[in-house]
């Protein structure tokens, strides 16, 4: 990651008063310019500066607003532009959504240059890095139409979002690969007696189709999916606690790591090892992006 580009060295002007401030967010939205952006700015990095200048002008002088609105701005060059930064409450994620995210501005545009490279998704990346680093943010990464009535961050932008965001160059995620949180029942969380979403539909799913139980296909963690888990941990030699962590995941998508995939009724494995070796399904997890 290259040096963040200060609000003194791009020409910031000064907020007309005190952010709100914000100690943590559940992660970052993604954002684009919009409008016509000149291709010429692939070659110019004044002109990304000039930008950000005229869209801090827009917001402070055509808006009414305190600052420009953005947490961070990110630019074709991968340079990562300071904005409000973090634990300061951003603008730009509409009415009642600016607490749970910060924001990342793409200087990206829906004429002339639309199209994201990869210094830009590199940097878009880097200032999320930044922001879950300084600023407390979590580990989702959305755009900004989620939850807001809006075409931004643009068609390009969004679809790598929801591709999942990965930095130019990476290897495709591993769709079996464990999605990072316990499931359990009951859920722990109160009010919501049963953990629900796609890793659980895809934990169900597993169990039914490649185990052979009986179990409905819900997404819904309740009873019926807890006895299954405990049956399958019992038929593993795994902790039975009906909760389905990292080695319970595994097991049931037969993607242990090689040096633990020791069958665990092996004589070898003593009763110590085997219960430090299950111990990890104890881990805590999040979900998330």
């Amino acid at each position: 990651m290259s040096d963040i580009i200060s609000r003194a060295e791009w020409g910031a002007r000064r907020p007309k008063g005190s952010y709100t401030q914000v100690a943590s967010a559940k992660g970052v939205k993604v954002h684009y310019l919009g409008g016509a952006l000149n291709p010429a700015a692939l070659d110019d990095h004044d002109r990304c500066l000039k930008v950000i200048r005229d869209v801090q002008a827009f917001h402070m002088d055509g808006r009414g607003w305190l600052d420009f609105a953005y947490s961070m701005a990110v630019c074709v060059h991968r340079r990562v532009i300071m904005g409000r930064g973090p634990h300061h409450l951003t603008a730009a994620n509409g009415s009642g959504l600016n607490t749970q995210h910060y924001s990342v501005l793409a200087i990206l545009g829906n004429k002339g240059l639309v199209e994201p490279n990869d210094d830009l998704l590199h940097g878009v990346l880097d200032a999320i890095d930044y922001l879950r680093e300084e600023g407390g943010a979590g580990r989702e990464i959305k755009g900004h139409r989620d939850g807001y009535a809006t075409d931004c961050p643009g068609g390009p932008l969004y679809a790598w979002v929801r591709a999942g965001a990965r930095r130019p160059g990476s290897p495709p995620p591993d769709p079996d690969a464990w999605p990072g949180r316990l499931l359990r029942y009951p859920s722990g969380v109160a009010g919501t007696p049963l953990m629900s979403g796609p890793d659980v539909r895809q934990w169900q799913e597993q169990m039914k189709t490649k185990h052979g139980f009986e179990l409905d296909v819900d997404g819904r963690y309740g009873p019926r999916s807890r006895a299954v888990c405990l049956a399958f941990q019992r038929q593993v030699d795994l902790d039975d606690d009906g909760i389905v962590g990292r080695l319970t995941w595994e097991a049931a998508f037969g993607i242990f790591p090689a040096q633990i995939y020791t069958p665990l009724t092996s004589p070898s494995m003593t009763t110590r090892s085997r219960r430090a070796l299950t111990e990890r399904e104890e881990e805590p997890g999040e979900w998330g992006q």
